[in-house]
């Protein structure tokens, strides 16, 4: 099941990138909600899936694992200009190097894509977790392909396109066959994990702030689209029906 997972984040990311490229008039009011369901959802799983996962495993000790991660993220979004969360201080025609961007976001992508190669204690975690990551892909490959679209870099868009899609596939990979291979590395990716949460934790959390309304207002779009992103992960609940 892992490799249909895998597979589909490829995949998903591809469409989302596509999306600016071929669809001249995209209505970029469509990202904000986009986003807010995203982080929501994000969010979400985060908490009910992932971090009971990492409590579970290293106890109180996780906490410095998350803080990590969130310091990490922190860190990233340095590089990445906000790409991961939807937003980028980029401008049409800037003469801005896109490499330390795609670097900040090519770290994160691949640290995201870590988890999928995890073995949890409930057989709900990993494909709740799988959407969660999937539904944040999409408006992060909206937003790295329209700024590679509006920079001097637009003529390499695919290859960066390309890159940023086998990211967190790749990622997922190397987790579960070094995991299995070698005990010390599935070890170590039990204090992976957190700094992981702890990065969603940051990513989600900016979204919902920051998605596209004036004074950081809450429309009755975005309102709703929060509450959908929610009550989806909710839904991931029934996924401990199969357990």
């Amino acid at each position: 099941m892992i490799w249909i997972y895998l597979l589909s984040l490829f995949i998903l990311t591809l469409l989302g990138a596509f999306i600016p490229i071929f669809f001249k008039k995209f209505d970029q009011s469509w990202m904000t909600l986009l986003l807010a369901f995203s982080g929501a959802f994000l969010l979400s799983i985060t908490l009910i899936h992932l971090l009971p996962e990492v409590f579970h495993e290293l106890g109180e000790k996780a906490g410095v694992y998350i803080l990590i991660g969130f310091g990490i993220q922190l860190l990233l979004q340095r590089l990445s200009h906000g790409v991961e969360h939807g937003h980028t201080h980029v401008h049409e025609g800037s003469s801005l190097n896109i490499f330390p961007i795609f670097i900040g976001l090519f770290i994160h992508a691949f640290m995201e894509g870590m988890p999928m190669g995890f073995v949890y204690q409930s057989p709900a975690a990993a494909p709740s977790i799988f959407l969660a990551i999937a539904a944040h892909k999409i408006p992060e490959a909206v937003t790295l392909s329209t700024i590679l679209i509006g920079s001097h870099f637009a003529n390499k868009k695919w290859k960066y396109i390309l890159l940023f899609a086998l990211a967190s596939p790749l990622a997922g990979m190397l987790a579960m066959y070094f995991g299995e291979k070698f005990d010390f590395i599935s070890t170590q990716l039990v204090y992976i994990i957190p700094i992981v949460a702890g990065a969603f934790l940051h990513i989600s959390t900016t979204i919902l702030y920051e998605s596209g309304t004036k004074h950081h207002q809450l429309s009755k779009q975005k309102s709703i689209a929060i509450i959908f992103g929610i009550l989806l992960s909710f839904a991931t609940l029934l996924f401990h029906a199969h357990e």
